[in-house]
C-alpha cells in the first residue's frame, strides 16, 4: 500500500478536491463548485475525508452524519492509485467516525451504472438494498 495521510479537508482544499473529482469520481453533483465544497467543510469539518500521498489528493469520501443517518458519498480513488488499499483506509476512517458519533448503520450512494463502484462496495461488506429508490427534487435551477 502507498504511504497515505488521512485527514479532513479544509476550505483551502476545495479547488483541489474539485479537480480530483473530475479525474476520479463518477457522476456529478449540484454542489460541485468551490462554494458547495466549502459549505460542506464549514458545516461539518470532519465530513470530507481525504487520502493524500506526496502532497496530492489520491482519494476521498464524504462521511455525512445528520445525527440520525450515517451516509457515504463520493468514494473515489485516483485511477493511478486504485487497487492499493486507498478505499479500504478511507472507509475505515469514515466508519470509525460514524461509530464514535453513535451511528448504527451506514448507507452508501452508488451510481447504478458504476460497475467498479459496486464491486468495491461489495468487497467492503456493503449490500445492495433493492427495495429502496432515491427520490430527488432540485431546490435550484
Amino acid at each position: 500500500m502507498v504511504e497515505l495521510e488521512i485527514r479532513a479537508a479544509t476550505p483551502a482544499d476545495a479547488e483541489d478536491v474539485l479537480t480530483f473529482w473530475k479525474e476520479s469520481a463518477k457522476g456529478t453533483s449540484v454542489s460541485d463548485d468551490v462554494n458547495g465544497v466549502t459549505r460542506l467543510v464549514e458545516r461539518d469539518p470532519e465530513a470530507l475525508i481525504l487520502a493524500v500521498a506526496d502532497g496530492r489528493i489520491v482519494g476521498s469520501v464524504i462521511a455525512g452524519w445528520d445525527g440520525w443517518r450515517a451516509s457515504l458519498y463520493r468514494l473515489a480513488v485516483l485511477p493511478s492509485h486504485r487497487r492499493r488499499g486507498v478505499s479500504t483506509v478511507l472507509l475505515r476512517a469514515a466508519e470509525e467516525r460514524f461509530a464514535a458519533l453513535g451511528g448504527r448503520r451506514v448507507d452508501a450512494m452508488v451510481l447504478e451504472e458504476n460497475e467498479t463502484g459496486r464491486l468495491v462496495w461489495t468487497a467492503a461488506g456493503y449490500e445492495r438494498q433493492d427495495q429502496w429508490r432515491r427520490w430527488v427534487k432540485p431546490l435550484t435551477d
